[in-house]
């Protein structure tokens, strides 16, 4: 049980332990999680709805659905929203929840560290959503291509898009620092980094990306909205800018933002596969280092994205060639996960589909990506709906496909029940065949030459037959929603209990009950083996093959037993954080309106807010919230 210290008056420590303000001032990193998932899956949806009404003008030529600006605006809104805010938040929503349990530790590192990143994301999804109540929303792509955001855009929706993107990189910055030092420092003893889960490996190597990407593009944010707001021209040509350095800055962030969102999916791909073939990961440690060298690479192609901007022969030579190498690393992934189901026996559970379906889309997108690399094919297919179908194949057949099939995967660790099996396999068939039926035929579009950002096409092109196709199908993705939802809402109120390890997998967060306790473990496991639950559990047979291991038997079982659980600290609650996150969307908005009492209000948040974090202590002392006593 946990009591809780009511000392302080009005500033006093939050007491709750339910309800709403329990989860603004919550920094337990499981519930973080769960407000992550739950908020990025909202924007799922706003992204989906905003792609429909995009679907819905090009179904037929000359559609008069959408005017060309609010075409414009919701692609760029589409887009952002996609990739800021739904996948790399859904991402953090597993790294939040799954990190510690996978490493055996009770925390993260920085609990308010961890909830002061999830109200800045909030902040700054609220803040770029405010634009279409205060003078139009970005409309000039999720890109910002300047000198059009800088000079010729006005209003103030790209000051949005400067400011806004500007929050949810600090929210990234602070939640990769968190992660790093976690996984460095508070791994459970005897977990060595060869011993980690893949699915932490990539979430590693995803915070080192993240932390050296976001400055680059916190650059290129400050310099535009430093033009737009006080005209300083850094990209502006006619004053001695140069527009060329934001395609640089952005492309430096933007080709490892790519693998900062499809490498989580891959690491939580690497977790399945060995647990439905119950086998080993084929190669784990050429998967390892092939999600390490992804990582380096991928700060070594982004002028591919630039090989029509006339860089010259050398430039592009190098980077066409740059661009063919980092297949490597990623076909060493597929070999080794075709490897893994080979000659395994396999459950086909909708984890399983989901993971099988998400190598076989990316595998898609990989090669449509690899003809990009060739420099003549690029400008053949540069900014036509090829590009569409390239990155929807590796943003959501891989991407979202390996999310899909983490919640399936993990949902019952997370909620104690498990998930409707039946439905599970409806939404996957349904969502893979939607899929292709939407994206697959942009492939022939691109090729036939409709360009990627025309809001009306005239019907003598041949295109309306196509378009009507992929209309179709992506009303058919939005249905497969429906059943994933009910599936979600029904299996949380009526399914099965779960038990602690109901799929019989390998690694640590299954060795405790479903869901976790607040503190997570009653005693900090000691890991002697890579996949070290399997180990606890199975024995190697004569042929081979796994033999359980009598109950009792194992050197470190303890499953089922109760233990007493001593003094454990957990984080206290706090309002700090979340103070100090929303005082960056008022500061914003009063700068974009000139309003300075705002101005001034803002920073007072902010910095009151960080006050207030700084002397507050984690924990507070014995007796409080903050420390579990007794036995369960």
């Amino acid at each position: 049980m946990a009591t809780v210290a009511a000392e302080g008056g009005l500033l006093r420590r939050p007491l709750a332990k339910s309800g709403f303000s329990s989860w603004i001032t919550t920094a337990d990193h499981k519930r973080i999680g769960i407000l992550y998932g739950y908020t990025a899956f909202f924007f799922f949806l706003i992204g989906g709805c905003e792609a429909l009404l995009i679907r819905l003008q090009l179904a037929r030529p000359n559609g008069t659905v959408l005017t060309a600006n609010q075409y414009n605006t919701l692609f760029t809104m589409h887009g952002l929203t996609m990739i800021f805010l739904v996948v790399m938040p859904l991402s953090a929503s597993l790294f939040n929840y799954m990190i510690p349990l996978m490493i055996g530790a009770r925390d993260v590192a920085f609990p308010r560290l961890n909830a002061f990143s999830y109200w800045v994301f909030l902040s700054g999804g609220i803040f770029l959503y405010s634009s279409f109540v205060f003078g139009g929303a970005p409309n000039g792509g999720w890109f910002g291509y300047a000198p059009l955001t800088s000079l010729y855009s006005p209003g103030h929706g790209l000051t949005f898009y400067a400011l806004g993107l500007q929050m949810l990189g600090i929210a990234s910055i602070a939640s990769a620092a968190n992660f790093i030092t976690t996984i460095l420092n508070l791994r459970a003893p005897g977990m060595t980094l060869m011993r980690m889960p893949v699915f932490v490996w990539m979430t590693l190597v995803t915070s080192f990306l993240l932390l050296f990407a976001m400055p680059v593009i916190a650059v290129a944010l400050f310099q535009l909205a430093f033009d737009r707001l006080w005209h300083s021209n850094f990209y502006n040509i006619a004053a001695g800018g140069d527009p060329l350095l934001w395609q640089h800055l952005f492309w430096i962030f933007g080709h490892p933002e790519v693998y900062i969102l499809i490498l989580p999916a891959m690491g939580v791909v690497s977790e399945i596969l060995p647990v439905f073939s119950r086998k080993p990961l084929f190669g784990y440690s050429a998967v390892v280092f092939s999600g390490i060298f992804i990582g380096f690479m991928g700060w070594g192609v982004w002028a591919h994205h630039m090989f029509t901007v006339g860089l010259g022969p050398y430039a592009n030579s190098a980077f066409a060639v740059s661009t063919m190498f980092i297949a490597v690393p990623t076909g060493v992934k597929i070999f080794n996960w075709t490897a893994t189901l080979w000659r395994g026996s396999i459950r086909f559970r909708t984890p399983l589909l989901f993971a099988v379906g998400m190598v076989a889309m990316f595998v898609i997108g990989g090669l449509s990506g690899v003809t990009h690399s060739l420099v003549p094919s690029d400008y053949e297919q540069h900014d036509t709906y090829y590009i569409v179908a390239h990155f929807h194949y590796v943003l959501f057949g891989g991407a979202i496909f390996g999310l899909f099939a983490g919640f399936y995967y993990w949902f019952p660790k997370v909620t104690g029940k498990m998930m409707n099996e039946r439905l599970g396999k409806i939404h996957f068939w349904w969502m893979l065949i939607a899929f292709n039926l939407t994206f697959f035929p942009m492939h022939m579009l691109g090729l036939q030459g409709q360009p990627r950002r025309t809001y009306i096409y005239p019907s003598n092109m041949g295109w309306g037959s196509y378009n009507m196709t992929e209309t179709i199908g992506a009303f058919l993705i939005a249905g497969s929603m429906l059943v994933f939802i009910y599936n979600w809402v029904v299996s949380k109120r009526k399914g099965t209990i779960a038990g602690r390890d109901p799929w019989d997998a390998r690694t640590l967060e299954w060795s405790i009950p479903s869901p976790p306790p607040e503190h997570n473990f009653d005693d900090i496991p000691h890991v002697h083996n890579r996949d070290d639950l399997w180990h606890r559990k199975y024995a190697e047979g004569p042929s081979g093959k796994p033999v359980p291991i009598p109950v009792g038997a194992a050197e470190e079982h303890d499953a089922g037993e109760d233990h007493a659980v001593g003094h454990i600290h957990m984080p206290s609650p706090s309002y700090w954080p979340v103070l100090a996150a929303f005082g960056l969307p008022v500061f914003a908005w009063s700068l974009i309106f000139h309003l300075y009492v705002g101005d001034a209000l803002g920073l007072l948040m902010l910095f009151s807010g960080m006050y207030g974090w700084v002397f507050e202590p984690l924990a507070e002392p014995s007796g409080d919230h903050g420390v579990l006593e007794g036995a369960h």
